[in-house]
């Protein structure tokens, strides 16, 4: 079964849906109590079937996700969706046994003789809410977290790529039955009511705006949550780089997905007797890699018309406020009415222009100009936390002081974007671009519960702690304890 809802039906399928949810949420829930600690035999088997399912599938998602778009680049795809969902399957096949094991800990002297271990035994039944942006990457790879740690899941897909999410259908039935994987679709009244069930644990890709609802509704029923938010993520040029280094590592994050990401640069901080040569030698790079713009389908679409309206609000607001947009291809007026969008370079913003106060994601790129690397560090230091914080150096004080005095989600040095792409090491936000993490074995235990076991033998020894108190092995315990 999947629960499906469209913005033409929702009047109809609205209240079929919210009314079905707890039904299906109790449904996985006793299916979890009879199972609640999955062999590894078990779990491995459930990874391989998805894997299964993708392989023979991924073209299938290739070209809904292309019609979801408008257009989108098969490379993109690919290089964003796909293959970092297969490569962390087949991470998390590699290692799970070793995340399985009991930890051993120290019992210390108060507590011997005994053994303490730490069980990752799973939470239970884990919600998760996929976004628009990268919809197979955004709901298999936490779904493979989930999976591994033993747990059942609900996956709520966005009601903008309802294409993708047929397939993604296809692709979860063709592995699971409900009980183990089940699909939600609707609008975000049904979004709703999906984030206020009593999960065991729920994690929420999107906006910062959204992810505080998400937070309230969890906390109504003291379901921890995870949450991946956004914000601005800026990325700072010292003036010891090369422009054209800059550029080359900079230009990927920001036109993949045609900017649409939560981790591509927001906005650069650059030299400022180097902004103007930053932008030209952008616009060189930019039609290099994207000859001939207008026809090339290497470059993907603005999702919808809501989004390119909202990202041609932004536009409009930075240009009547005194900013200049530079298109990195073409004339700026004939991009105004599609969806095809070249990066659009802004100078002379300020920050009262709403491009600098919201997330951009979408191909819109403000450079602010500054005359000492402190003044750029403030900067940074002076907004919330962002995601990623991006520094094109190579002097190792620059890079070690950026470490030291900034906080961020991920940090890349002389790239863009890769970070994310590293299996072996947590994803996650700090203060408002979010909390908790995945990928890796944080992933793993971000859906596990850390389990503490002691255990103890025939001998006792701390029963000569216990009253009555003050007689003399005590205090000399205590004296040595307390020195």
């Amino acid at each position: 079964m999947t629960l499906s809802g469209t913005a033409t039906s929702a009047s109809i399928m609205e209240p079929s849906i919210t009314e079905a949810l707890p039904q299906l949420l109790q449904r996985q829930q006793q299916a979890f109590l009879a199972q609640p600690d999955p062999e590894l035999a078990q779990r491995l088997a459930t990874l391989q079937a998805l894997k299964r399912a993708l392989l023979s599938t991924y073209p299938q998602l290739l070209s809904a996700m292309s019609r979801d778009f408008g257009h989108r680049s098969d490379y993109d795809s690919l290089l964003a969706d796909v293959l970092p969902v297969l490569n962390y399957l087949k991470y998390c096949q590699r290692n799970l046994r070793r995340w399985m094991r009991p930890q051993r800990r120290h019992s210390g002297l108060l507590l011997a003789p005994s053994n303490i271990k730490v069980h990752y035994q799973p939470k239970g039944v884990c919600g998760i809410i996929v976004p628009w942006n990268f919809p197979v990457m955004l709901s298999l790879s936490p779904l493979i977290s989930a999976l591994a740690a033993g747990n059942r899941v609900m996956l709520k897909l966005s009601e903008f790529t309802p294409q993708t999410n047929q397939i993604l259908r296809q692709l979860l039935a063709q592995a699971f039955d409900e009980t183990q994987v089940a699909v939600i679709e609707g609008d975000a009244k049904i979004a709703a009511a999906f984030a206020a069930l009593p999960f065991d644990h729920l994690l929420f890709t999107g906006a910062t705006s959204i992810g505080k609802s998400v937070m309230q509704a969890a906390a109504n029923n003291l379901t921890p949550v995870t949450l991946e938010l956004g914000g601005k993520s800026p990325a700072i040029i010292a003036d010891d780089m090369p422009l054209a280094v800059a550029v080359e590592r900079l230009l990927y994050g920001k036109t993949l997905n045609a900017g649409q990401t939560c981790v591509a640069p927001d906005y650069i901080l650059c030299p400022q007797h180097k902004v103007a040569e930053f932008v030209r030698q952008w616009q060189t790079a930019f039609q290099q890699m994207y000859p001939d713009f207008a026809h090339n389908t290497d470059y993907s679409f603005i999702i919808n018309d809501r989004h390119q309206q909202r990202l041609l609000g932004l536009l409009d607001d930075a240009t009547a406020k005194g900013a200049t947009g530079v298109p990195a291809s073409g004339d700026l007026e004939n991009f105004k009415q599609q969806r095809q969008w070249p990066t659009i370079l802004l100078t002379g913003v300020t920050d009262d222009m709403s491009v600098m106060q919201q997330e951009i994601f979408g191909p819109l790129l403000p450079i602010i100009g500054y005359q000492t690397v402190e003044q750029a560090l403030d900067y940074i230091r002076q907004r919330p936390r962002p995601l990623a914080l991006y520094l094109l150096t190579f002097d190792p004080q620059l890079q070690q002081q950026l470490l030291q005095q900034t906080h961020s989600g991920g940090v890349c040095i002389n790239d863009s974007l890769y970070h994310v792409a590293a299996d072996d090491a947590p994803f996650g936000g700090v203060g408002s671009s979010g909390m908790g993490h995945y990928h890796g074995v944080e992933g793993f235990r971000e859906f596990s519960h850390a389990r503490t076991v002691l255990a103890k033998g025939r001998l006792n020894p701390a029963k000569l702690m216990q009253p009555p108190y003050r007689r003399w092995w005590q205090k000399l315990l205590l004296r040595y304890l307390l020195r």
